[in-house]
């Protein structure tokens, strides 16, 4: 008989929040990635055109971690409009010894929330200046103030901006981080002025046109672009990657198909066989980060199976040290 542990999003929601333990978490995750004899194949990942929907599948094997996980992940970006999150999904963790069932966390996407945000907090710790200040979010959903949030762990943030195309969700936004962070952020309206005069910008969209370009870079600035997790999607103008002087994705491998790499390698202005270290390198001491206060960079993250066997056994664990959930026997 198998005794099998069922999460739910209010217990693991009540276990997990997005603090220092999360991001250090996710920063041994891609430490892992880079060094370790960690087995991640491809994203599966489906479009559902009709319904402006997608679902990705993720996994990994990441030596000394007891279990594993697949994760489960739609996206309907027109849910908004009937009252209905974007997001959803579970993870299912499994023994990485036989391969038994142990847990189902239904999340409901709150773990890969959690995961996405603490990866572009490990991005600005290894990339960003270390003085940097002030931040400017583009996307006002879950993932942009969860951004936000990130970042304020990792780097001394006093201001913010944020931008959507929704002036009234960008408003909103900026009002409910100015109260849960405790320092002043506003609803940007000239996004040109706004991501100027930011030390971090944050892309948070589901773009399939650039919303961010490259003119408006300048030295010094670091740039977290996630939204670009299909072949279809772009955030950044491809000409960011002529003024970037250090490129970091988070597996080349899955950039150079899914990223803003590949509207890059499109546009010509990147060769598509280019080598360029990983974030996991970086935070292992195998690459080199950023080189001066002056350089611009730019992180590209698309989400790692890695991050979700993370994520899941992190919970799990926490799952088990405080007899939560509910336990079913098979």
């Amino acid at each position: 008989m198998t005794n099998i542990k069922i999460l739910t999003e209010a217990d693991l929601r009540s276990l997990v929040t997005l603090d220092l333990d999360a991001i250090e978490c996710i920063e041994r995750a891609f430490a892992a990635l880079a060094t370790g004899d960690v087995v991640m194949p491809p994203i599966l990942s489906m479009a559902i055109a009709p319904f402006n929907g997608e679902v990705d599948v993720k996994t990994a094997f990441v030596p000394g971690i007891d279990s594993f996980a697949i994760k489960i992940s739609p996206g309907f970006f027109d849910n908004p409009k009937i009252g209905l999150p974007s997001t959803s999904g579970l993870m299912v963790l499994f023994s990485a010894r036989t391969g038994m069932l142990e847990a189902l966390l239904l999340d409901n996407g709150y773990l890969t929330d959690v995961r996405t945000a603490a990866a572009g907090a490990v991005a600005a710790r290894h990339l960003a200046r270390a003085d940097a200040s002030t931040a400017c979010i583009l996307g006002a959903g879950a993932q942009g103030k969860l951004q936000l949030k990130a970042l304020c762990l990792v780097r001394p943030i006093v201001s913010a901006t944020i931008w959507a195309r929704d002036p009234d969700k960008a408003a909103a936004a900026a009002i409910q981080m100015t109260q849960e962070l405790g320092i002043e952020v506003t609803a940007a309206s000239d996004l040109a002025s706004a991501v100027s005069a930011a030390d971090v910008v944050v892309t948070t969209t589901p773009s399939a046109t650039p919303i961010l370009q490259a003119e408006w870079l300048r030295p010094g600035q670091h740039v977290t672009a996630m939204g670009s997790d299909q072949d279809h999607k772009n955030e950044l103008d491809p000409a960011c990657f002529r003024k970037a002087d250090l490129y970091v994705p988070d597996r080349l491998t899955q950039t150079r198909l899914l990223g803003e790499l590949r509207s890059a390698v499109a546009a010509g202005i990147v060769a598509s066989d280019a080598e360029f270290a990983e974030l996991g390198m970086i935070v292992a001491g195998n690459g080199q980060g950023r080189r001066s206060d002056d350089a611009i960079t730019i992180a590209d993250l698309t989400g790692t199976g890695v991050q979700d066997t993370a994520i899941a056994t992190f919970a799990s664990s926490r799952a088990l040290a405080a007899d939560a959930g509910t336990d079913f026997s098979n």
